[in-house]
């Protein structure tokens, strides 16, 4: 993999819990590793790739003291980390800051998935002591670009830049070990920036430039025709923008997969190991199927996590998923596609595994 991809963007990390992958292995009950949560429905930006842009944009958000005392108890059943991103952009949160140091002191790791707006000087001073990295989605190298990308003011994009400047220098003030990143989802509208991006986010200090492609999901109101063999030529020259302090990470493997359109396993095996919080308090099995019923565990509001996690109504969800969820329906390259990959050849192993 090397060191281009030391945080394993391109692959997944459930190989470093192999007692939680044991236990659901031996049929246990277990509680997931990671959540994404979304502490708003509102967004500042009108993307124009957006995966969530069927969710409407809602003028809905998690209540503080609810989600704390939520995050309290997920630290107590084993969860390992909270990315607060979501339908909506989570700056629009009033006390994200406030979660944020509460989800750490909840035995937590915290990361945020950003656009970058919101994130002035002032923010970074209260977080990145509680924050194991940052990621914001910067998705051209010019403010024009910006503005037709991101369906915003061009003026944003220099925000954006100084917001992360300024992260850097409270970083390196404070001492703190937090990941700061960007990343950019490659289109033809914004490809030929991407190495006018990754010379920006170089000399601005940040750790890394993730370059991903696009994703669809069937309720989208977007759908890019994209064929990624033809960009793989900018593969070698951002690699040599990399130097010891920051890596460009070009997904290949994952634009590849993209390129092929299938997927090697018939069931979504992860649901077990992660869960979603939407900004009205529901509890998820999967992102991808926001809104369908069928997916939905319970409401936070209503029942603790643990009464939802170990509830009827999930256990239905996930039979129905094992019995008639045709992945069809679910976005190609998906967050938990690597982990499918994964366990399903835990599940369905070939001839000769003696021999290692």
């Amino acid at each position: 993999m090397g060191q281009s991809d030391r945080f394993r963007i391109d692959s997944h990390k459930l190989i470093y819990h192999p007692q939680r992958v044991a236990d659901w292995l031996a049929g246990q009950k277990i509680f997931p590793i990671y959540m994404e949560i979304s502490p708003t429905g509102m967004c500042n930006l009108r993307c124009v790739f957006c995966s969530v842009d069927f969710m409407g944009y809602r003028k809905v958000t998690l209540d503080t003291a609810l989600l704390k005392e939520r995050l309290t108890e997920l630290g107590q059943l084993g969860l390992k980390s909270v990315m607060f991103a979501g339908e909506g952009e989570p700056f629009l949160h009033p006390d994200l800051p406030e979660l944020i140091v509460h989800t750490k002191k909840a035995g937590i790791d915290v990361a945020i998935t950003t656009n970058g707006v919101l994130m002035k000087p002032g923010i970074p001073e209260r977080i990145l002591g509680s924050t194991e990295w940052i990621k914001v989605s910067l998705n051209a190298g010019s403010p024009e670009t910006y503005a037709a990308v991101h369906r915003a003011r061009p003026d944003f994009f220099d925000t954006v830049v100084a917001n992360l400047e300024h992260a850097v220098k409270v970083r390196a003030d404070g001492g703190h070990h937090c990941t700061l990143g960007a990343q950019i989802l490659l289109l033809p509208e914004n490809e030929h920036e991407v190495e006018d991006l990754a010379r920006c986010c170089r000399d601005i200090g940040l750790d890394y430039l993730v370059v991903k492609p696009y994703t669809h999901h069937h309720r989208n109101d977007h759908d890019f025709a994209i064929q990624y063999e033809g960009y793989m030529h900018l593969a070698e020259r951002l690699r040599v923008l990399s130097d010891e302090s920051f890596k460009v990470v070009f997904r290949v493997r994952t634009m590849r997969k993209w390129d092929a359109g299938a997927r090697p396993y018939e069931r979504c095996l992860a649901l077990p190991f992660w869960s979603y919080i939407d900004a009205a308090g529901n509890v998820w099995g999967c992102s991808a199927h926001l809104e369908d019923e069928r997916f939905r565990y319970g409401d936070i509001a209503a029942q603790t996590f643990r009464d939802i996690w170990l509830g009827e109504q999930r256990r239905k969800s996930l039979d129905w998923v094992a019995r008639n969820l045709d992945i069809e329906t679910c976005k190609l390259n998906c967050r938990m596609d690597e982990v499918n990959r994964y366990l399903d050849q835990l599940k369905n192993p070939i001839e000769h595994v003696n021999f290692i």
